[in-house]
């Protein structure tokens, strides 16, 4: 059986050591605070920014949701967006994926002050990242980083392939996994030497959103395999990965749902956390 990268359990872990650094920072009077925007009223996106609100709460900080119509237009978020960057008693701010189709999401994503951007997704942060300098990383691709650290997974060395060019995920975990000394490939699901690749990944990383799509046949024997998938069949949550296939011949696995999922909330606050320290410059 493969090991287990629990992404609950360390998720877990992570906001106990959070609730930690919270206290310390209300009591220096810095009370981190995140601002979450939502357009439109689709029940997966508003579901996750109520997970978020919550955790946020929970670990002592405060948070605030912006419910917006579907229609507004792309000058009217950017003016909230403007509004928000101003605003010194926000740290965090996260526009929540994906918007309306009217809507620029890249020039949204950039409108985000970068030291407000706790999805990392600012052109500064990401040019940062690939530089090695300080700044904040997009939290799934940190938060797999984190599973690879607490579970003792090797990276410098390896040949780790992400299947998923996202901007979320694939591209800004490319460039952790690169500055950790790995070798990278990164490739669309469409490529047509898709399983030439996966077959090759002593680290394979998928984030395609198929259901299933990478079977046991695609995958090396001892690879760690990482699923980002969340996919529905039925009433059934599935990752990317055929979770049945593949545990046979992997070394470690990321579970759906439990693996990467938490790990993205953990992070994030441990995001905002950072947000606030830097915006007032504590250590």
């Amino acid at each position: 059986m493969p090991t287990i990268l629990d992404g609950n359990k360390l998720s877990e872990k992570i906001f106990e050591e959070l609730k930690v650094e919270v206290k310390k920072l209300v009591e220096a009077g810095v009370t981190p605070k995140i601002a979450l925007i939502l357009v439109g009223k689709d029940p997966a996106s508003t579901s996750y920014v109520n997970m978020k609100a919550r955790r946020a709460k929970r670990l002592g900080m405060e948070s605030e949701i912006h419910s917006l119509p579907e229609d507004i237009s792309e000058g009217e978020l950017i003016k909230i967006v403007d509004k928000l960057n101003e605003d010194k008693n926000v740290h965090g701010i996260v526009i929540q994926l994906p918007l309306p189709k009217h809507i620029n999401e890249k020039r949204i994503s950039a409108r985000v002050k970068p030291e407000k951007d706790i999805d990392g997704l600012h052109p500064i942060n990401i040019g940062k990242l690939y530089l090695k300098e300080e700044c904040l990383v997009s939290p799934a691709a940190e938060g797999i980083m984190e599973l690879f650290k607490e579970y003792r997974v090797k990276v410098e060395g390896k040949h780790a392939v992400i299947v998923g060019a996202t901007e979320l995920t694939g591209k800004p975990l490319a460039a952790l996994l690169l500055n950790s000394g790995a070798d990278v490939t990164i490739c669309e699901y469409t490529s047509p030497n898709l399983t030439k690749h996966t077959r090759n990944a002593d680290i394979l990383i998928v984030d395609i959103a198929k259901p299933q799509a990478i079977t046991g046949d695609m995958v090396k024997e001892g690879a760690v395999v990482v699923d980002c998938g969340f996919n529905y069949i039925g009433d059934k949550l599935v990752g990317d990965v055929n979770m049945n296939e593949v545990s046979t011949k992997a070394s470690a696995i990321t579970p759906v749902p439990g693996g990467v999922g938490p790990m993205i909330i953990a992070i994030l606050m441990r995001n905002l956390i950072k947000a606030a320290k830097m915006q007032n410059k504590l250590n």
